[in-house]
């Protein structure tokens, strides 16, 4: 840099450390229109301190920084930093030489009019996972260098620009998860056929997809999630890996002439409207998911082509009209399948012996299978994560199943077990030449056990004094120490739940985004006033949260994780680990967490406005409510800290309340479809969705149930009160699936336009004492008008209501089956959003 230079005299001394200075100083003291003053400017312009560093790096020894040789920043990365607010100008768009730039997992709401500046350098841009609104220019065709452009996750409107066909070095283009709406560019096919990777999912684009076959160099390509229709033309190219349709209106599929999808790993066209036959035969032979659920096809020879793809792990045919016979090969070749869905179908015959596959779900339910079950394929049945063959004419010996397991795994199967088998008989036997043997080992084991606790007494009684100074492990209960108010009796000694954590400073707290910060558990313990009820929030299922401050002001949600589980320490750690990069502008943020002894601790990002529950029902929106359903209390006053009392203007409106449901929608749409595995949130409700300082709707605890393992007086597979879809009151092992999220969303949404509670409420004209009946009901006598909430009635048009409660009623339906996705739901809830003209 000009500042390093150096002179003779004193004052040029004095010039050079001032200089020293200016390298290491806020934004206020840099040098103006250096690089160094445009990355220095960006975090002050929005509310944050410049990085710092010392030495003669500058701003190329900055976090996220990096510069060529000759001190240029060429790339700057400010990726989940929390940063809030649109994007200032003459910041980043100023850096003239930048190439790659990354401000992904933040909360930015627009972009600066200089970032097109940048068109002559930039190769990378990723824009992913903020709350950017509004239509993306055709300025964006100034990057005529650029090779990857990332603006998922946001909520773009308005039509793909045009413009994105100018650039023709482009290679990664993922556009998903917006609101972008109208055709798929033509341009974008005619003008980027470098493109390797094209990601349009989530979305609301319609109209029929232009021929794909000018991208030869197309890897990777996901449309699903939109309202696509027609037919599929130049889709299907020997070099794709990946094609992901599902959940559009497609209704025809066109194979190039030789075409044989040798590459094709990964094939989703399910929730379509694709009619015939679907033709596999000499295709594919690398395919390992394969998912044609929800179509018409007519392919009795399916089964027979799909047997034959040996690489196969995942084959979801479910509602497809399919028919004819499981083949055997399937036992022989398909050695990796893990997934077997053949559900709702016509296939008819025996159920072949698969007890060799490594399965972990196979559905063979509502069909025409007759016969018995193999009975090596039963006993492998335990080892699977879920099973059904309900609904066929099949005959089973299952003794090792409860009962309430055999009804929900084998409904109108016949039980057909041996009478003459009897264990207990054997037992008996067994037992009777072990019963002396048994008798003696218990005297010697009471003499014993005597004589040692008479030597433990008499050693006491002599060292009492010395005792006290023992780190002696001890259960504190509430009536040894009334002082300590937390319900766990929180201590910084070993005489708590964490009593093997002898020296709280020992145990590290991971904080994701701050790796160099050093939190301990003692700065846990000192931030909730040792998990004292004054910073009580919640009672939640997966445990109780606190407020807490760490040291540098940060304010975090606390979560203990009360019940558990059986994973191991590495284990947990992993899948912490994995929950805290799902970043999504809907969902609440894992920061970190801490492992504590046998507690799992999760910390989230402070939501300072509540949740809906407090929303919906006049409740103080900065104070959290403990999980109570009989009563609600609430103070105004926490810890001693004064919380924001938000008053419903503006709040209590039909535009805020579509905000809310679509934010929701969202949020569950990315944990089902955008995460793989995908993650069941489990126990959707209204005081799981939070909001932030924007009042931006956040939904929470997604991910835990692993974690936190279960308990049989709180399982969270059965859901909140009013929020617990049928199924579950049928059988005490159905499964949480997404369609149960489905269900439970549906309540929310309910919720949402009639003002109600699930349960505890008055439903006029129902005898029903819950909200879902009394809201079905109305729905279905085409009399939703007259249930929506008087507080948001005159705020907006009443047809667009009455269509979320339309949508609400779908979501409810009593057979998971006949639940749309939640990809679907955010398209429905798209179609219906108001806009600043229509509200009155």
């Amino acid at each position: 840099m000009r500042c390093c230079g150096g002179g003779h005299s004193r004052a040029a001394l004095l010039f050079l450390a001032a200089a020293v200075a200016a390298c290491v100083a806020p934004a206020a003291a840099q040098e103006p229109n250096t690089d160094a003053y445009f990355v220095s400017g960006f975090f002050s312009k929005l509310g944050r301190p410049a990085p710092s560093s010392s030495g003669a790096g500058g701003v190329c020894a900055w976090p996220g920084v990096s510069c060529d040789g000759e001190g240029r920043v060429v790339a700057f990365s400010a990726a989940g930093l929390g940063l809030a607010g649109a994007i200032p100008e003459d910041t980043v768009g100023k850096l003239a030489r930048l190439q790659v730039l990354d401000l992904s997992g933040n909360r930015l709401t627009a972009l600066p009019n200089d970032l097109w500046e940048l068109g002559a350098s930039l190769r990378a841009l990723n824009l992913s996972g903020n709350a950017i609104r509004g239509a993306l220019p055709n300025n964006v065709g100034n990057f005529a260098r650029l090779q990857a452009l990332d603006i998922s996750h946001n909520a773009f409107t308005g039509s793909l620009p045009q413009a994105l066909g100018s650039i023709a070095d482009l290679q990664v283009l993922n556009a998903s998860h917006n609101q972008f709406q109208g055709q798929v560019p033509s341009a974008v096919v005619f003008g980027c056929g470098n493109l390797v990777a094209m990601d349009l999912s989530g979305n609301a684009l319609d109209g029929d997809l232009p021929d794909l076959s000018p991208l030869r160099s197309l890897a990777y390509l996901n449309l699903s999630g939109n309202r696509l229709r027609g037919s599929v033309i130049g889709a299907f190219q020997e070099q794709l890996r990946v094609i992901d349709l599902s959940n559009n209106r497609i209704s025809g599929l066109n194979f190039s002439s030789g075409y044989a999808g040798s590459a094709l790993m990964y094939l989703d066209l399910s929730g379509n409207e694709l009619l015939g036959e679907f033709n596999v035969a000499g295709r594919f032979r690398n395919l390992r998911h394969v998912n044609l659920a929800h179509n018409h096809l007519s392919d009795a020879n399916l089964l027979v082509s799909l047997g034959e793809i040996s690489e196969l792990e995942y084959v979801n045919l479910s509602s497809t009209g399919l028919h004819g016979q499981i083949p055997p090969q399937f036992s022989s070749r398909l050695v990796g399948l893990k997934v077997l869905d053949l559900s709702r179908n016509n296939v008819s015959g025996v159920v072949p012996d698969m007890s060799s596959l490594r399965l972990r779900v196979l559905d063979l339910s509502v069909n025409n299978l007759t016969g018995e079950i193999p009975v090596a394929l039963v006993k492998k049945l335990a080892s699977m994560d879920r099973f059904n063959f309900s609904y066929n004419n099949l005959t089973v010996c299952a003794s090792e199943l409860s009962p309430e397991a055999f009804a929900a795994a084998f409904a109108k199967s016949r039980n057909d077990c041996p009478i003459a088998v009897n264990p207990d008989s054997i037992k008996k036997r067994r037992g009777k030449r072990k019963g002396v043997k048994l008798a003696l080992a218990v005297v010697l084991s009471l003499f014993f056990s005597v004589l040692g606790l008479l030597c433990l007494a008499v050693a006491c009684r002599r060292r009492r004094k010395r005792c006290d100074t023992l780190p002696v492990v001890k259960q504190v209960s509430f009536k040894e120490e009334p002082a300590v108010s937390g319900p766990f009796s929180f201590q910084t000694d070993s005489t708590t739940w964490v009593a093997d954590v002898k020296v709280a400073t020992s145990v590290p707290v991971v904080i994701f985004e701050k790796p160099l910060l050093s939190f301990t558990f003692a700065d846990l313990l000192a931030a909730t006033s040792n998990f004292d009820r004054g910073t009580l929030l919640a009672e939640g299922r997966f445990g109780p949260v606190y407020r807490g401050f760490l040291p540098g002001g940060i304010q975090v949600a606390v979560k203990v994780l009360v019940h558990g589980s059986v994973m191991e320490d590495q284990d947990a750690a992993r899948e912490l680990e994995r929950l805290g990069r799902i970043k999504h502008p809907n969902l609440v943020p894992l920061t970190g967490y801490c492992l504590a002894g046998d507690q799992r601790i999760a910390i989230y990002e402070y939501m300072e406005n509540g949740n809906l529950h407090n929303l919906l029902h006049d409740l103080p929106l900065g104070v959290q409510t403990t999980e109570d359903w009989s009563a609600d209390t609430w103070e105004d006053n926490v810890g001693g800290v004064a919380t924001e009392i938000i008053t419903p203007e503006g709040t209590a409106t039909w535009m805020f309340r579509h905000k809310i449901a679509l934010g929701a929608a969202r949020a569950l749409a990315f944990l089902h479809h955008g995460c793989i595995p995908q993650i069941v949130h489990r126990d959707v409700k209204a005081s799981s969705i939070y909001f932030d300082c924007t009042m931006e709707p956040r939904l929470s605890d997604f991910g835990l149930s692993m974690i936190a393992g279960t308990s049989t007086d709180n399982d969270p597979l059965h859901h909140s009160p009013g929020y617990t879809p049928p199924e579950f009151s049928i059988s005490e092992n159905a499964m949480a699936t997404a369609k149960s999220d489905v269900y439970s969303f549906g309540v929310v949404l309910f919720e949402l336009v009639t003002g109600k509670k699930p349960v505890g409420d008055e439903y006029p004209d129902q005898k029903e004492a819950n909200l879902v009946n009394w809201a079905r009901a109305m729905v279905k006598a085409n009399l939703g008008s007259s249930i929506i909430d008087p507080k948001i009635r005159d705020t907006g048009l009443e047809r667009q209501m009455e269509e979320a409660l339309r949508i609400a009623y779908l979501c409810t339906a009593e057979l998971p089956s006949k639940r749309p996705a939640m990809q679907q739901i955010v398209g429905l809830l798209k179609d219906i959003e108001p806009k600043v003209a229509e509200q009155d």
